[in-house]
């Protein structure tokens, strides 16, 4: 069966990009560089054309724990128990360690 959305994630990277996305756990986040090292650029854009509305896209942050989408991420973020320090994700507590 067909997912109910168009997923337009069609590159190779993209889709490891996603995946990278889809494997932060709840509680934690992941920097645009983290999830496409050496090209953060490419995760937003990645994650700007993706549809899916599984992927967890909420939980990448930019590298200074600051949220590219406000209120709207934090709420969300928050909802999970994911510590702020004033405007920004605590990464030092919430960013996901490398395997």
């Amino acid at each position: 069966m067909q997912p109910p959305y168009a997923p337009l994630v069609a590159t190779e990277r993209e889709r490891r990009i996603i995946a990278r996305v889809r494997a932060i756990p709840v509680g934690f986040v992941r920097t645009y560089g983290d999830v496409s090292p050496g090209a953060p650029r490419v995760a937003g854009a990645a994650l700007f054309a993706c549809e899916d509305p599984a992927v967890p896209w909420h939980r990448v942050v930019r590298a200074d724990g600051t949220l590219a989408k406000g209120e709207r991420q934090r709420s969300r973020l928050e909802a999970e128990g994911v510590p702020f320090r004033g405007s920004r994700v605590d990464l030092r507590v919430a960013r996901l360690p490398e395997a």
